[in-house]
């Protein structure tokens, strides 16, 4: 999508955007929760109560929006994560944390590796992990890709209490028993020469 283009309209916020702004409304959200005094609760009621509101608004949206909408709605990140934040999300949860590992899945297959969703099992999610020889990111192998791969499904499915990783190590493959053609040539001909 071009964040520049006609179909942008004035005054919106390109993706990075939004990050910076996210970011900076968590630091004065921890920087108010940490002051004392009725002012700073009066204030944090006020967030509460906004975030309330809006929420109710983006259910009402997504109460009257046929499937095609709603699906861009869930499907779009920010939008997406206001559903999830506000428990409205149309889609079930194993579905969102599924694609969570679906959209991971390509950059762990460049590494060498693979994730593959598994299920949920009492709000534990399962995935598995096989490592490639670089391992993802070539930082820490195993454990880069395996906390890449948490923060990605609680972040999609935050119902979820955890996530359980399944990690795959691949298989020592025994040597193939080797016999040499001669031997069954030989066996051969002696079974031939008793048969007479």
């Amino acid at each position: 999508m071009d964040e520049t283009g006609p179909d942008r309209c004035a005054g919106r916020l390109t993706d990075p955007e939004v990050e910076a702004r996210l970011a900076r409304l968590e630091e004065l959200l921890a920087g108010l929760e940490s002051a004392p005094g009725p002012t700073v609760q009066s204030a944090l009621g006020a967030v509460r109560l906004l975030t309330e509101v809006y929420g109710e608004a983006l259910g009402r949206v997504l109460d009257r929006a046929d499937e095609e909408l709603a699906r861009w709605l869930a499907e779009d990140e920010l939008v997406g994560h206001l559903l999830v934040l506000h428990r409205i999300h149309p889609e079930p949860v194993e579905r969102r944390a599924a694609r969570a590992v679906e959209r991971l899945r390509p950059a762990v297959r460049r590494s060498g590796g693979d994730v593959e969703w598994v299920g949920v099992e009492e709000k534990v999610a399962r995935v598995r992990v096989t490592a490639g020889g670089c391992g993802f990111g070539c930082g820490g192998g195993t454990a880069d890709l395996t906390d890449a791969v948490r923060a990605a499904v609680l972040a999609a499915a935050p119902e979820l209490t955890a996530v359980e990783t399944v990690t795959d190590t691949p298989a020592k493959r025994s040597a193939p028993a080797f016999v040499p053609l001669e031997t069954l040539t030989r066996r051969g001909g002696a079974r031939a020469r008793e048969a007479r």
